[in-house]
């Protein structure tokens, strides 16, 4: 009987009180006050007695009313702990030091720090860059490379930091905006993600990266294959600067999605050429190919449609002798990507099982040295540019990624961060608190994309201030400079290593001579053709090619 009155203790003062503001309402005293209390309390009578008859949820049959605290503060737990309990360097996935380093750089406040570090400078894995007595001096913090190989006729001037991407219907029309307007005024560029093209991409102007998905996107036939019409009608568009095949992504790769019909929009339909409200596919694999060659042929193809703009791929790395064979048929065929960008795995910006989040794809760090020293092996580094996508916030994560290889860096979730994002981690739910990732016309009212637009490009100018600074430290003069003996890290045991030494090069042409120094390349390069995906099932050398 005790058990039985301290679980309904909520439903049994709810009735007393309800009888009791009733009783008091009808004495003729403060009515209306009475009135109102007791609606409350017989409210929270009937949700009580609807939690006793319902049959979904037993912790509300067990607990009327006191229970729905429980999915209350289960939907509160990522603020509660980030708020009240997570410590400045905690990353949860990513810290507050880290976010607030965000917000100041966007909202052009002060982002220096009193009183010293808070890292544990001789804790495992501490890293940082190493200063030069000759520091140099740099003017123009505008850094940027070009982009474009040999068959690549409208090559790109890029900033080395540009929006990473994130498609609209992941993201809100307002977020889309206010990120399209910044990088517009800040001069670097936006990626579409896989979603198309849509009106709140072309409205404000900025310079726009094409991503193309498995779902073809804005270019796409009725059957959801790839239409030469529809790309070219949106690849010739002067806003799109480059054009970006998108093979798999850092939060779930070798994973395919589906947005229900439900969400499908007019507006979303629009953007991504399918029905309002039917599902909308996007498959694990693209059906344009099935083979490197393939491959390589679409990107050529794609480049030819589109005038001449640049053309390139991104991938989160897995299997390493599909990343070998996409890198063979590009000796074979002599076709050669304007540039490749490296998603990690510990990237993503929506939902995914987290399964894929946590222990699927090759993390950044060692999926940007695989390509750049491919690349090398192949002497076709020059000839491709290398973006990095990947957990990238500050001007430190910048040159330790430039470092290892990559030429330009994008970044997803900072530039959520510049437009308000807490990281409340609602993204899947479509309650984003804050207007960025959701559809709901009155959540998304909150992100005014006149405000957060200047924020979009001051964090980026301010963060390429920062870089700038680290640069004349170093006695550096552009991004491009930095190496991998410029970077050191304490690791295991207490040793001090350079990133040269635990990310190894390998020489110039070494595997066109054949030449397989890294265990990696000894295991993987031969099981790799040109020709299949599929791993070759004898691993005597097909390398290098003869005849041909």
């Amino acid at each position: 009987m005790a058990l039985f009155l301290f679980r309904n203790l909520a439903l049994l003062v709810s009735a007393f009180f309800a009888a009791q503001f009733t009783y008091w309402a009808l004495q003729g005293s403060q009515t209306q006050f009475w009135w109102a209390l007791a609606l409350v309390a017989w409210g929270l009578c009937a949700l009580g007695l609807h939690d006793l008859l319902q049959t979904r949820h037993a912790i509300l049959r067990s607990y009327p009313i006191i229970g729905h605290l429980r999915y209350l503060f289960e939907d509160m737990r990522p603020a509660i702990r980030q708020y009240f309990f997570e410590n400045d360097t905690d990353e949860a996935p990513f810290s507050r030091a880290s976010r607030s380093l965000v917000y100041q750089r966007a909202k052009q406040q002060i982002d220096k720090r009193p009183f010293g570090t808070m890292l544990d400078v001789y804790g495992d894995g501490y890293e940082w860059i190493n200063h030069s007595l000759t520091p140099s001096k740099i003017s123009d913090t505008d850094f940027r490379i070009t982009v474009g190989g040999p068959a690549c006729t409208q090559p790109v001037s890029l900033s080395v930091l540009n929006i990473s991407a994130m498609s609209f219907g992941a993201l809100s029309a307002n977020a889309i905006l206010a990120l399209n307007e910044g990088a517009k005024l800040g001069g670097f560029a936006h990626d579409t993600g896989e979603g198309g093209i849509s009106t709140y991409h072309r409205t404000p102007g900025g310079d726009l990266i094409w991503n193309i998905g498995s779902g073809y996107f804005g270019c796409r036939d009725e059957q959801g294959r790839f239409s030469e019409t529809h790309f070219v009608a949106n690849a010739q568009l002067a806003q799109v600067r480059m054009i970006e095949i998108k093979l798999s992504q850092g939060a779930k790769p070798g994973h395919g999605g589906i947005l229900p019909g439900s969400k499908v929009t007019p507006e979303i339909a629009a953007a991504r050429g399918v029905q309002v409200g039917q599902d909308c596919n996007s498959p694990a694999a693209h059906s344009e190919f099935d083979s490197p060659i393939g491959l390589l042929h679409f990107v050529q193809r794609l480049r030819t449609l589109s005038g001449g703009k640049p053309v390139g791929f991104k991938l989160c790395i897995g299997h390493a002798w599909e990343w070998f064979a996409i890198a063979k048929a590009m000796v074979k065929t002599g076709i050669t990507p304007d540039f490749i960008v490296v998603d990690g795995a510990e990237g993503g910006t929506g939902a995914a099982p987290i399964e894929f989040v946590d222990h699927v794809g090759t993390p950044l760090r060692e999926a940007i040295r695989l390509v750049h020293n491919t690349l090398v092996g192949l002497n076709l580094r020059g000839q491709i540019k290398i973006g990095a996508s990947g957990k990238i916030v500050s001007a430190f994560d910048i040159v330790r990624t430039l470092a290892l290889g990559a030429d330009w860096c994008n970044s997803a979730r900072a530039f959520m961060f510049a437009i308000g994002c807490i990281q409340a981690q609602q993204c899947h739910t479509g309650r984003c608190p804050t207007g960025v990732a959701t559809q709901d016309p009155d959540r998304q009212r909150a992100l005014v994309p006149l405000d957060k637009a200047p924020r979009v490009a001051h964090f980026h100018q301010n963060t390429l201030h920062a870089l700038a600074e680290l640069l004349q430290a170093s006695g550096l003069h552009h991004p491009q400079d930095i190496t991998t003996t410029h970077i050191a890290c304490r690791t295991v045991d207490n040793h001090i290593s350079l990133f040269a030494s635990l990310y190894p090069s390998i020489p110039a042409g070494s595997l066109l001579r054949g030449e397989l120094q890294r265990p990696v390349f000894q295991i993987g390069w031969p099981m790799a053709s040109a020709d299949s995906f599929t791993p070759v099932t004898s691993l005597e050398a097909n390398w290098p090619p003869k005849n041909e």
